[in-house]
């Protein structure tokens, strides 16, 4: 199977989100970064599809030269080959990255062939769209289904032909729906879909080894547009100390009878 998987750097997740002064940016000048949470599970997803049916898999990252980062660590834990889209930095909307990012996957597939699946992630986790996965299919007309929690080939199915199906299941209230999808398709993954592995020392040094792909492409801005960026209002608990040693007893009974346990 020939898999590409679509990966976005973010803030890292837990930490502390500064808006700047023009509320246009996230100010991210003492924030770590990472891959998006459901992207680093469709990595892994990825790496598991070639593992057990075999092929390769490519990841490919829109972004500023820093994004290198999340690229080779994707590598670093099996994927095997990385693809940069360069662009100056600055967030684009979602219909202009999905332009570019068509163009970008039309080029790599017109030098060595198609893609059998398209990975991404259910959305990214700065600006949560759930629309660049979805306006990429359509574009390339595959089929697409969001919040996957399962992939498999049926079986028998011959991996390298790159034609048949891929099973997806989506978790719901009642269970799985479950998809068969006519290959080339494209799915969104769902973190939870698997627990991504941790990189090796032999995957950090091999890694850093990789050839980095630049596939130069862009596209014009769409019809959104970005008003502001504003922080939700932050939630402050307060401590209360019910009291010291055995004077605290009376206030805990108190507590405890408050609560319904007594």
């Amino acid at each position: 199977m020939r898999i590409l998987t679509l990966v976005k750097r973010v803030p890292a997740p837990g930490a502390r989100i500064n808006i700047t002064e023009d509320s246009q940016y996230v100010d991210d000048k003492n924030l770590g970064h990472a891959v998006s949470p459901h992207e680093e599970c469709g990595v892994e997803a990825a790496v598991q599809l070639v593992e057990q049916y075999g092929g390769e898999a490519t990841v490919l990252s829109m972004g500023g030269p820093e994004a290198e980062e999340q690229l080779r660590v994707a590598v670093s834990v099996g994927i095997s080959k990385m693809v940069l889209v360069p662009t100056d930095g600055a967030p684009k909307d979602p219909q202009q990255t999905a332009a570019t990012l068509v163009t970008a996957i039309e080029e790599l597939e017109a030098a060595d062939g198609p893609f059998h699946l398209i990975i991404f992630g259910n959305e990214s986790a700065d600006q949560g769209g759930f629309q660049v996965g979805i306006r990429i299919a359509n574009a390339l007309g595959r089929p697409m289904v969001n919040g996957i929690k399962g992939l498999e080939l049926p079986e028998g199915q011959d991996p390298a032909s790159g034609e048949g199906h891929i099973i997806a299941r989506r978790e719901v209230d009642s269970g799985f729906e479950v998809y068969e999808l006519p290959l080339p398709a494209c799915v969104g993954v769902k973190e939870g879909i698997n627990l991504p592995r941790y990189p090796t020392m032999k995957g950090r040094l091999a890694s850093k080894k990789a050839e980095l792909t630049s596939v130069d492409a862009s596209a014009e801005p769409g019809g959104q547009a970005q008003v502001r960026l504003k922080s939700p209002p932050e939630k402050v608990s307060e401590t209360v100390i019910l009291g010291n040693g055995p004077d605290a007893a009376p206030a805990i009974v108190d507590l405890l009878e408050e609560l319904g346990v007594m």
